[in-house]
């Protein structure tokens, strides 16, 4: 069953972990590197329906690719001058 996520509703980030069907070491390391935007209410965070939908376009996942490969490349470049 498919759960609709509504851009104005609040969620956690269990329920957006669940909805994204990621781990919860991923949905820290994107509110770390900001890659989702999140407030934070009570020492919790609170995500918009809007960021989730934001996350599932097509040129977000371009933005994580191009992130990826740079990574990969600083790497690279690292490793290379070790």
């Amino acid at each position: 069953m498919t759960q609709e996520i509504k851009d104005n509703a609040v969620y956690t980030t269990n329920e957006t972990q669940k909805l994204l069907k990621i781990s919860n070491s991923t949905i820290k390391r994107m509110l770390k590197k900001r890659l989702i935007k999140a407030n934070k209410v009570g020492g919790q965070y609170r995500i918009l329906g809007k960021e989730i939908l934001r996350l599932v376009s097509p040129a977000v996942e371009k933005k994580a690719i191009k992130s990826y490969l740079n990574f990969k490349q600083k790497v690279v470049d690292r490793i290379n001058k070790w």
